[in-house]
């Protein structure tokens, strides 16, 4: 545009006067014209970027045709693709690096149809990425992929479970605690907008399982509590919140898995309930989850023997869990998803033959085979099972337009990719900051108090020149010990930084379970010359932890290691009436130190609940939550002391939310 101008300009020196003022008149009015187009393009191409919200989830007329056509069009290898979700660990891929080709042509080859979103792998530690890393990522696989990718993840507490930068929400349990249905709904809707931002579709959450069994490794705190009818009515309330803002829901782990106590990603975990048992408390929330729209529902990998007497047949292969009790008698028309195939609860029984696994799967009602432990075994074993005519093409067919009417539902035919510009503005907005940390403030629950101790009091920090006997005993006013366990090296730094800025010169002592024996006489040396003693107490249920106890057992994930359980015990025996525990995670735990006399409980070591736990101490928030669930020999479900603060809380991150349910 600058070259034709000056080329233009250069030609005025043969032409007259008029002609040069028309020219010009000319000239000025095309500026005019460029220099208003220069003015109104970027509105007009912000509007174009501008992010749409996807809204509630809706299957048009144009959509159904959408997956009729395609569906049509589909080869076999392509639909038996459609079925299978694989692992993407959202990080930064330069696009010729061999790790996404592999990726790519994984996706292209078996005409994979779904991706579970998930983070990379340090040994055994999963390390959070960034929304901008993730979304950029999906946009491009979404662009690799002939037909959109429908992309699924566990966002149980939020998008923030997986990366950072998100809205930080506490585990499910904390909820059943606040006991407000409002909240659900919040996250639900939350978790849906920042998901959708990123390319997120679905979420693998809520879970319906009513965890009974407070010797369940790998449920607890993931429960909104023991109650069918309030965990089905939490349940109900997360899906209409992600129904909302546009997210597919799943309810998990059907028929129930809740009453084990066993991970069934170590092993197969038994419910051992007859029909009526399944029927009043396992199944409720389920039978919820339905009436309220849930998009699908995951089987487990636990043996029902009230519902399959044969014990290799675990529920995901089935026909009676899943054909007959969840889609006939239950009426569930929506996408029945395994659980991952590659859990050692499946494995074991499908060793010498992985990719049958998913034939039986299929065979028994499933739609949708989650994680494979061989891929390529599974793919060729279904798509084999198709030919031979061992699975029907008029299932394969309506399960794969199921599918993709899903897909359709949410849009992909139309916009596969997200606006990464609009992350920025929908992801951590400080109004849904607030919100989970109020939820983390009212799930609070003080559980023992011998008046004696509580609320603590804020300290100034104590100037240097006393003798060093003096600066000892001031050193130890206040001691905190911070339980961790060895797979969470970050536990209690947040509890840390709240804890010191109200009492600076605290003494804060770590101890993990590799550490616990040897630091025993430092802690308890500690304990005795301290005014007020702070024990925080990191456990929550860990996917596949294993931990071998000093019997050569193996331990349940979800209580303390013996070496920092036997240290906890040390420090209640000598200092109890000035020791207050608190239970970042799992509640249970005061179930086996029955000496406590000083008891909280956040049902989380999410960073939200941290801050909550230091707050309740030194009374700057009510005291209002109520336990969803029962600790044997320590209190029933329902039980709460309720305090007022001695501060005015007030301020933007108040949030007032109604609707109570306990």
């Amino acid at each position: 545009m600058r070259e034709s101008l000056l080329e233009a300009s250069g030609s005025q020196t043969s032409l007259t006067r008029g002609q040069r003022f028309c020219y010009r008149l000319g000239m000025f009015r095309k500026l005019g014209f460029f220099l208003l187009l220069i003015w109104l393009v970027p509105p007009l191409a912000l509007a174009k970027e501008k992010y749409q919200h996807p809204g509630p989830i809706r299957l048009d007329r144009d959509g159904e045709k959408w997956a009729e056509k395609t569906l049509r069009k589909m080869s076999s290898e392509e639909k038996v693709g459609q079925l299978f979700m694989i692992w993407v660990r959202a990080r930064f891929l330069n696009l010729d690096s061999p790790d996404y080709a592999q990726l790519r042509d994984t996706i292209r080859r078996d005409h994979i149809g779904s991706l579970a979103m998930t983070v990379p792998l340090d040994g055994p530690f999963l390390i959070k990425s960034e929304p901008y890393e993730a979304a950029m990522l999906l946009n491009q696989l979404q662009r690799d992929s002939k037909l959109p990718l429908l992309i699924a993840a566990d966002f149980e507490r939020g998008v923030s479970m997986r990366l950072y930068g998100t809205t930080v929400f506490p585990h499910a349990m904390a909820f059943g605690a606040a006991g407000k249905l409002d909240y659900t709904e919040a996250l639900g809707r939350i978790t849906a907008e920042e998901a959708r931002a990123i390319g997120v579709h679905w979420n693998f959450f809520p879970i319906a399982d009513v965890n009974s069994n407070p010797a369940n490794p790998i449920i607890n705190t993931r429960s909104f509590g023991e109650d069918p009818q309030q965990v089905g009515d939490m349940v109900a309330a997360y899906i209409r919140g992600a129904h909302a803002a546009g997210m597919l829901t799943t309810a998990k782990h059907f028929p129930g898995h809740g009453d084990t106590a066993t991970d069934s990603h170590l092993g197969v975990a038994r419910v051992s309930g007859d029909l009526p048992r399944l029927q009043s408390v396992e199944l409720p929330p389920f039978r919820k989850a339905i009436e309220a729209g849930v998009d699908a529902v995951m089987v487990a990998h636990v043996s029902i023997p009230a519902l399959e007497p044969d014990p290799n047949r675990v529920a995901t292969v089935s026909p009676s869990v899943v054909r007959d009790l969840l889609k006939q008698q239950l009426g569930f028309k929506g996408i029945v998803v395994t659980d991952a195939l590659d859990m050692g609860a499946l494995t074991r029984l499908y060793a010498s033959n992985l990719g049958r696994a998913a034939v039986d799967a299929f065979k028994a009602g499933n739609d949708m085979l989650l994680i494979p432990a061989d891929l390529e075994a599974s793919y060729d074993a279904v798509l084999q099972a198709v030919k031979d005519g061992e699975i029907p093409s008029d299932r394969l067919d309506v399960t794969v337009l199921k599918i993709l009417k899903a897909k359709a539902s949410l849009g992909l035919q139309k916009a596969r990719c997200v606006d990464v510009n609009a992350v920025s503005k929908l992801v951590d907005k400080p109004e849904n900051l607030a919100t989970g940390q109020q939820v983390a403030d009212d799930a609070v629950t003080l559980v023992r108090d011998n008046g004696k101790l509580l609320p603590l009091k804020q300290q100034g920090t104590v100037a240097s020149g006393l003798p060093y006997q003096r600066m000892e005993e001031v050193h130890n006013r206040l001691v905190a010990v911070i339980f961790s366990d060895d797979m969470r090296l970050e536990s209690g730094r947040v509890f840390e930084r709240q804890l010191r800025a109200r009492v600076p010169d605290a003494n804060i002592i770590y101890v993990d379970p590799r550490s616990a024996g040897a630091m025993s006489d430092e802690v308890l040396q500690a304990v005795d010359q301290a005014h007020q003693v702070i024990a925080a107490v990191y456990v929550i249920p860990t996917a596949g932890k294993v931990a071998q106890a000093a019997n050569g057992a193996l331990q349940n994930s979800v209580a303390m290691a013996d070496a920092s359980g036997s240290l906890l015990q040390k420090v209640l025996e000598h200092a109890a009436e000035k020791t207050a525990v608190i239970a970042m995670g799992n509640p249970y735990l005061a179930s086996d130190f029955p000496a406590i006399q000083n008891y909280i409980c956040t049902f989380s070591n999410a960073t939200v609940s941290e801050i909550s736990a230091v707050k309740s101490l030194f009374a700057e928030i009510p005291l209002r939550g109520h336990l969803p669930v029962t600790i044997p020999n320590i209190a029933q479900r329902g039980a709460g002391i309720e305090r007022q603060p001695l501060t005015a809380r007030g301020g933007p991150n108040h949030v007032q939310l109604q609707s109570s349910v306990h």
